[in-house]
């Protein structure tokens, strides 16, 4: 039994009936032409509205925010529309749903953004990243990343109003919130960290200059639909992408103080969850807890077939967490949290159909207890 996860918790206007959340995850099934969410997914979302909270996939606030094939958009009328799917199916479960916002900055090829070159916060390229194209079959086609531009102040100035505009655009669509993407090496982070902003204007070289473009993508989300529904997601130690900054834990302490000015509704922070990789330290998470008043979200390894949930417990009887995300463990099942709350065995998820694909490796994981044929 699984005692914490199933508290109840508010989440700025809602009641949340537990603490477990589905994270954002790429899955790649947006219908083409157009990057439109579908029936397909509006199914994989609501098969697993059991979650306290989920937090869609990444879903890109412009055609130069797009990273990879077959990714969802919510900045044209067919894509909200679509979106509106996912959340009513979603809602008819009883569950809650965040949109997360994404620009991928450099992290994509030409080809995913119709010939463009990518724009970041420095004409920095990612070294040794690659995205995946569509290559004419099902099976994605893996190339490097290139070199981006830098960012005029004019294109900073567009970013945060589409930004802005997305968010208005999730609320439109159904969702009940959105979740600022701001990790794993996409723009936001691009800016963040010391290695990949060599700026020398106001966005650069200084902590609070590297913070400021997040601190206005922020403050125009909040202005656009309130601080209650506005979520972001750090990743403070993980090199993601060719992101790495020089002092993570001041860095992203002060990110969490910035933050918590904005009365943002919750911070999710992604660990490093590589099976040999250090443990997020002890004295960051205290930091972090100490200067952010919101909801505190934390994700990554705190599930193990041995365990199960037993490390997410102590972190929120400890305090240093609210909620805890769980990520592949949801792919291959749908019913995780009352897998967790009984103790039932996990299914294991087919790697090789996360990205693209149909049905197969998406909605065709039973819950516990029915077969794969029902």
């Amino acid at each position: 039994m699984s005692t914490s996860l199933f508290q109840p918790i508010t989440l700025g206007n809602l009641t949340l009936k537990k603490r477990i959340v589905m994270p954002p995850m790429t899955r790649s099934r947006a219908s083409q032409p157009g990057d439109v969410a579908n029936d397909l997914m509006a199914t994989y979302y609501a098969q697993r509205a059991s979650a306290g909270l989920i937090v869609s996939e990444g879903t890109q606030i412009s055609p130069m925010g797009k990273g990879y094939a077959w990714t969802p958009g919510i900045y044209s009328p067919a894509q909200i529309a679509g979106w509106q799917k996912v959340t009513a199916a979603v809602h008819r479960e009883g569950g809650a749903i965040f949109a997360q916002l994404w620009h991928v900055g450099r992290v994509t090829h030409p080809d995913n953004i119709g010939g463009h070159q990518p724009i970041s916060a420095s004409a920095v390229k990612a070294e040794n990243v690659k995205v995946f194209v569509d290559n004419g079959t099902d099976a994605p086609g893996f190339v490097d990343v290139v070199e981006p531009r830098a960012m005029t102040k004019a294109d900073i100035t567009q970013v945060i109003a589409e930004y802005r505009q997305a968010a208005l655009n999730a609320i439109e669509a159904g969702f009940d919130g959105i979740e600022l993407h701001a990790a794993n090496g996409y723009l936001v982070n691009q800016f963040i960290d010391s290695e990949s902003n060599h700026r020398t204007d106001e966005y650069g070289g200084s902590l609070e200059n590297r913070l400021r473009f997040l601190d206005e993508v922020v403050g125009a989300l909040v202005d656009a639909i309130g601080a209650e529904r506005v979520g972001v997601r750090l990743a403070p130690f993980t090199t993601l992408n060719g992101t790495v900054d020089a002092d993570p834990e001041t860095t992203y302490t002060a990110a969490a103080a910035l933050l918590n000015r904005h009365r943002i509704v919750y911070l999710h922070i992604a660990e490093v969850d590589w099976d040999d990789a250090p443990e997020t330290p002890v004295t960051f998470k205290q930091a972090v807890r100490e200067v952010f008043d919101g909801v505190l979200i934390y994700a990554g390894r705190y599930f193990t077939p041995r365990d199960q949930a037993a490390k997410a417990n102590t972190a929120i009887e400890q305090g240093m967490a609210d909620m805890i995300g769980f990520g592949r463990p949801f792919v291959a099942n749908p019913d995780l949290p009352a897998r967790l709350q009984h103790g039932y065995p996990m299914a294991d998820h087919d790697p090789t159909t996360l990205f693209g694909g149909g049905e197969k490796g998406l909605i065709d994981y039973p819950v516990y207890g029915e077969s794969a044929s029902q």
